[in-house]
């Protein structure tokens, strides 16, 4: 297996686990499976900014599951050896769920403050097969 699908693997991973630790539920999506729109977003930043950025990121992701009834985790991880490097691993209801987050207040502030402070993003949409999560108890 390449080192980046390795990674990729590792770091979805991650995120998954974030969320279960966080105590966020499975989701089931709109047509019974689960979650609709998942989305993977990779992201390397500044290295002077990456304080900054996580207050923003963890604002953004925060206000969404709170104030969004389509947006069902947004789980944020940052690679063990490298914290500039990021993943945001996101579940929406719909791809409609999604566009509504990017219409928020929220994720508008986030994207003006933080345009400067990403190096690179790579966005990958995914088809869920299977999304478990335990909440705390």
């Amino acid at each position: 297996m390449e080192d980046s699908r390795r990674h990729f693997i590792r770091t979805t991973g991650a995120a998954a686990l974030a969320g279960s630790m966080l105590g966020i539920p499975a989701v089931a999506g709109a047509q019974g499976g689960p979650g609709g729109f998942v989305l993977a977003v990779e992201l390397e930043i500044v290295p002077s900014e990456l304080e900054n950025f996580r207050a923003a990121i963890k604002e953004n992701g925060q206000a969404a599951v709170r104030e969004e009834p389509g947006c069902r985790q947004f789980n944020i991880a940052s690679q063990k050896d490298d914290p500039t490097r990021i993943l945001l691993f996101e579940v929406y209801d719909n791809a409609e769920a999604f566009a509504a987050h990017q219409a928020t207040p929220h994720f508008k502030k986030y994207a003006a403050a933080t345009a400067s402070m990403v190096k690179s993003r790579k966005r990958i949409e995914m088809i869920p097969i299977a999304l478990y999560a335990k909440a705390r108890g």
